[in-house]
């Protein structure tokens, strides 16, 4: 016979489990106590086999009893020493008063930061946040002291944004290091940056930046929702957080700009976006993210507006060759070969009368070895990366040629769409472009032209439909905005750039007065 299970009803060492838990959580919310033993005790139990976290007994003056309690390679042992341990050396016991969390007022103590804790359950929480706490005898409280001091990476120019022009500063690891680089920027109190926690286990710091007044009052609310809402146990990078908020999870395209340029991520809240810090991440995400805002590098607004707009329009021009010259090719070849001048005709079809593979194949089989050599170049150390993708790709390549698998034509060409796809700034949306060369490659190999068009309007109307946190994807230019065109179409002189992006900060707001156009004075 068939024996059921009973649901709505746990096993019975189920329950004492959870029972344990609920006793243990309860336990943690408790006061502590004025005996210094029991709360040790308490700690020595949560901090069971973590040889890192540190139990330290002080004795003061007049035999007065203190414990310091920290981990190990988290705060700065200079700190500790000068400022805590002696100073605690030099103190007498805490007289009784009433209120027990002013104890810590008479300690001669000299830190930056600290704080009472009443509660064990906030004690684990600071020691683990790198901060050092005291207990003494006869008082049920404690005192957190913030000693951070951990090793830190020095600033570097940023690897992949680099420019010719511009700061050579990037974010780093550290959280209140990449908060101190936005604040040298913008030295006002408009700035806000709201601090949260994420991850049950992590307790990854999380800090949304925007400038107050500046910032559309809907944008912010959205942002701070979709952090609030992310229920993870661990946060070890900024692309956890970026996968719980974009828009569009499953669109090649990407809807939150990250960055590692300090200039980038204040230049963003000026135009009323909101930047979001990770601690331990030098990226930071930068949010509403617009199609053009992808095309765009920091060093255009340095640079003179001429060279600006010319290079703008280069990378324009390399991005629609990074996506659509594949697959124009092999269709033209294999089904237009009309459109092709008879003399470079006559050249194609010598190239390619000992190759035995179909136009399509071959150049499906150059860009999958391209993006295999790109591959490895990244991941090989970086003395070796760099002369390995470029000598396997001219020996791959001649030896296929010269070997007759693939043609002359279909190497140049796959090349020439791998030099393209270098020049997009952001390194997401120029995975986009990579992503969806295949599929446009297919179709052209497939119906023609017919297909590019086909797929070409459909990648269009996929555009059109995006959001970014409220904005269109293709703002200023769906829906057309005229004072916006000024920084897509063409890059206007800063003078001229008085009014900020519209649909992003929600309203008309300006960058600076009239009657700022340089020139002789009369």
């Amino acid at each position: 016979m068939f024996r059921f299970k009973r649901h709505g009803k746990g096993k019975p060492s189920q329950h004492k489990q959870l029972k344990k838990l609920e006793d243990e959580h309860q336990q943690a919310k408790e006061n502590l106590s004025k005996q210094l033993r029991v709360n040790e005790e308490k700690l020595q139990e949560v901090f069971k086999n973590c040889s890192d976290v540190v139990f330290r007994y002080v004795k003061g003056q007049d035999g007065a009893l203190f414990l310091v309690v920290y981990m190990d390679g988290m705060i700065s042992s200079q700190l500790l020493d000068e400022h805590i341990l002696k100073g605690l050396m030099r103190n007498p016991h805490p007289s009784e008063v009433e209120d027990s969390k002013v104890w810590s007022d008479q300690l001669n103590i000299s830190v930056g930061q600290s704080k009472t804790l009443s509660t064990f359950e906030q004690i684990p929480k600071e020691i683990v946040r790198a901060n050092a706490i005291v207990l003494t005898e006869g008082h049920d409280s404690a005192l957190a002291l913030d000693i951070k001091g951990w090793d830190k990476r020095a600033l570097e120019e940023p690897s992949g944004e680099s420019v010719i022009r511009g700061p050579r500063e990037g974010f780093s690891e550290t959280f209140r290091v990449n908060t101190t680089l936005i604040r040298r920027r913008l030295k006002t109190p408009r700035l806000k940056i709201e601090m949260m926690n994420l991850g049950e286990l992590s307790q990854t710091d999380i800090g949304i930046v925007y400038v107050d007044g500046l910032i559309n009052p809907s944008v912010l609310t959205e942002v701070k929702k979709r952090v609030e809402r992310i229920k993870i146990d661990g946060i070890l990078e900024s692309g956890y957080v970026e996968a719980f908020i974009e828009d569009a999870p499953f669109s090649p395209f990407p809807t939150v700009q990250h960055t590692e340029r300090p200039d980038t991520v204040v230049s963003a809240l000026l135009e009323g976006k909101a930047a979001v810090i990770v601690d331990g991440t030098p990226f930071v995400l930068v949010v509403p993210f617009t199609f053009f805002g992808g095309l765009q590098a920091s060093e255009d607004a340095y640079e003179r507006f001429m060279y600006g707009t010319a290079i703008r329009w280069v990378r324009y021009l390399l991005f629609t060759i990074a996506l659509f010259l594949p697959s124009v090719y092999v269709a033209i070849i294999s089904y237009h070969p009309e459109m092709v001048p008879f003399n470079l005709l006559l050249s194609f079809a010598a190239a390619r009368e000992p190759s035995p593979f179909p136009t399509i194949i071959e150049t499906l089989m150059m860009e999958i070895i391209f993006e295999s050599l790109r591959e490895a170049g990244i991941r090989l150390p970086k003395l070796v990366g760099p002369a390995v993708s470029i000598v396997g790709a001219l020996v791959l390549g001649e030896a296929a040629v010269q070997a007759g698998l693939v043609t002359a034509p279909v190497v140049i060409v796959v090349a020439g769409t791998g030099i393209a796809s270098f020049a997009v700034p952001g390194y997401s949306l120029g995975l986009a472009y990579r992503l969806l060369r295949f599929p446009m490659l297919i179709l052209g190999g497939v119906f023609g032209l017919f297909g590019v068009m086909v797929g070409a309007l459909a990648l269009l109307l996929h555009l059109v439909s995006l959001r970014s946190f409220g904005v269109p994807y293709l703002a200023p230019m769906a829906p057309l905005v005229g004072t916006g065109m000024k920084d897509v179409l063409w890059r206007a002189p800063v003078w001229m750039q008085r009014v900020r992006p519209k649909l992003i900060v929600g309203r008309t707001s300006y960058h600076m007065p009239k009657g700022q156009k340089p020139g002789p004075k009369k």
